[in-house]
């Protein structure tokens, strides 16, 4: 069955049949044998075809969904036994929220890779809300995000700690300021992220903690898009200091210092709901507990 499943996916993922056969170094007609198979053990069409595609329908939908977490967990039973007698080796796939995963996750994967090169990662990068999701589905191993989020079915961990401040504009007249008011950010046009996003959310709870949600608003559903915005001159934002650590060495954007405490968040590891977790996975989450990233910074004095 998992053999069928496994030609089942990649047709749905490479769109027909041949592409399919290609990759699975198959001919086309053993793939359309393993299709029809399949569709006899379901008693049911699963794929709509044409000359030139193949496409899901509503059973396919359901079958594929479930072959993917299916076939996630007989790769990992196979790792886990594997494991029993190997060094950590094998394919790891990591989630990770934008902030993390493009700033911090780098430093993770090298050091991974360092001391054990046979580890294979596959990173996807997708707001906090769809690492859990995918996590939750068995389609990633182990997710990390950058917002407090209910358990969906995985386990949350908090591991780390994450500064986030207001950025503007080098060229921004509150960049001149000593110190902002908060009243004055209030009449700001703010650069936000999407709905979802650990950042939109860090965001928006800083604007209930002070009371007030700015008139004008532009959502953007890129950290490196917004920062450009800004450099820009387009109005203010509020991001972690890692995504922004290369643009106040430039000295293209500013912290904006605001007479506020500094505003933290968390960043969390999000595992499955399993007792058993691969040697790759074990010696990955110890290497993102021990190696901790941290980073401060001082508001910048006014430019002369």
């Amino acid at each position: 069955m998992d053999q069928l499943l496994y030609v089942f996916v990649k047709v749905v993922e490479k769109g027909n049949f041949t592409k399919a056969a290609e990759e699975l170094h198959m001919t086309q007609p053993a793939v359309s044998q393993h299709i029809q198979t399949l569709e006899r053990l379901f008693d049911t069409k699963l794929l709509d075809r044409t000359n030139k595609y193949v496409k899901l329908n509503k059973a396919g939908e359901i079958v594929y969904h479930y072959a993917k977490e299916i076939l996630g967990l007989y790769t990992r039973m196979n790792q886990l036994l594997d494991d029993l007698m190997n060094r950590a080796s094998g394919e790891l796939s990591i989630g990770a929220s934008y902030t993390y995963g493009e700033y911090v996750l780098p430093q993770m994967i090298a050091k991974l890779h360092q001391h054990y090169p046979l580890i294979k990662p596959t990173i996807t990068i997708g707001n906090s809300n769809e690492i859990v999701e995918m996590v939750r589905d068995h389609q990633l191993d182990v997710g990390i995000i950058e917002m407090d989020i209910e358990p969906k079915n995985v386990y949350i961990e908090p591991f780390a700690k994450d500064q986030m401040v207001v950025v503007a504009s080098a060229h921004h007249p509150y960049a001149q300021k000593e110190t902002v008011q908060m009243e004055d950010l209030c009449n700001a046009t703010w650069i936000v992220r999407e709905t979802g996003s650990g950042t939109r959310k860090a965001t928006d709870e800083f604007f209930l903690k002070h009371n007030f949600f700015p008139s004008s608003i532009m959502e953007f559903g890129s950290t490196q898009l917004i920062k450009e915005a800004v450099e820009a001159g387009l109005g203010l934002t509020f991001l972690s200091l890692w995504t922004i650590k290369k643009e106040l060495s430039f000295g293209t954007l500013k912290i904006i210092p605001i007479n506020d405490e500094p505003f933290f968040r968390h960043f969390s590891l999000v595992t499955p709901k399993t007792p058993f977790y691969t040697k790759a996975m074990e010696v990955f989450l110890t290497i993102v507990r021990t190696h901790q990233p941290s980073i401060s910074h001082s508001p910048q004095p006014p430019s002369p």
